[in-house]
């Protein structure tokens, strides 16, 4: 089967939210080359994957679900955008004063089966409604599951600004705005799913700089009744947060389980 654009894009992003544990996996990232402006002006933001956080030294970030909302809630258009052999980098020019939203959102569907004509193995990566299509419905030892995931960070220009969140799949809700974050200080974040609290997931939190450490020095933490995890910043730097989650809520009715992963990038500045 040839996969198109969107299903390699669609496969990547499934690899990298479903593999466990996050310290041992790939997993995708953003580096902004600022994320506090005093003033508008242009802001380069690079995206890779990889086991070093934050060193491009595996595969680039795929840039197809890529989506940057400005303070108002109007789309911004990436400029210059290249996909290179270990990084991707898109330059976005913030002329509002508030905070933008820069993510990269995916969903879809995954099948194995067999073929009910020839006994082939055959697979699926794609659209719930490209499910219907091409996969047959009189298909055999058919396993189908659903995924949703999002990557992000957040650039301010002059005073930080609410954000609304999109009510579908893991999000991140500010208690603490994310480009208000100092070492030695703490921060309380609130994860939403589907719009509602996400009780009881497992929150993993990985600093940058582990190619110069004999530990990655990765935050284990667990959202309480009201979705919410607190923590206290140990040094300056990138941090990437993770957390995933299983549900039943499908839009298809032959997948098992919709799977869903969030991650976002942050920078914890020097008091």
């Amino acid at each position: 089967m040839i996969l198109s654009s969107f299903q390699r894009v669609l496969a990547t992003t499934l690899a990298l939210t479903l593999a466990a544990p996050l310290v041992e996996a790939h997993s995708a990232f953003f580096v902004p080359s600022s994320t506090v402006l005093s003033k508008p002006q242009w802001v380069t933001i690079d995206g890779g994957v990889g086991t070093d956080m934050f060193y491009f030294n595996h595969g680039p970030l795929r840039l197809d679900g890529l989506v940057v909302t400005a303070p108002d809630g109007t789309a911004v258009t990436p400029e210059n955008l290249v996909v290179g052999k270990v990084r991707s980098v898109f330059d976005l020019n913030l002329t509002q004063t508030g905070t933008y939203r820069i993510a990269t959102a995916n969903s879809g569907v995954t099948a194995r089966y067999k073929d009910k004509a020839t006994g082939q193995n055959k697979g699926f990566r794609g659209t719930a409604a490209n499910f219907e299509k091409e996969v047959p419905a009189d298909a055999e030892d058919l396993q189908v599951n659903e995924s949703v995931s999002r990557l992000e960070t957040f650039v301010t220009v002059g005073r930080p600004s609410a954000f609304t969140p999109t009510g579908v799949g893991l999000e991140l809700i500010a208690v603490t705005h994310p480009n208000d974050l100092y070492s030695g200080e703490e921060a309380t974040f609130a994860f939403v799913l589907d719009g509602k609290p996400a009780v009881g997931l497992e929150v993993e939190v990985v600093p940058g700089g582990v190619r110069y450490r004999d530990k990655i020095g990765e935050i284990a933490l667990k959202t309480d009744a009201q979705g919410r995890v607190t923590l206290k910043w140990p040094q300056p730097g990138l941090y990437r947060l993770e957390v995933n989650a299983k549900d039943g809520q499908t839009t298809v009715k032959q997948a098992r389980e919709r799977r869903l992963g969030y991650a976002v990038v942050l920078e914890v500045l020097s008091q």
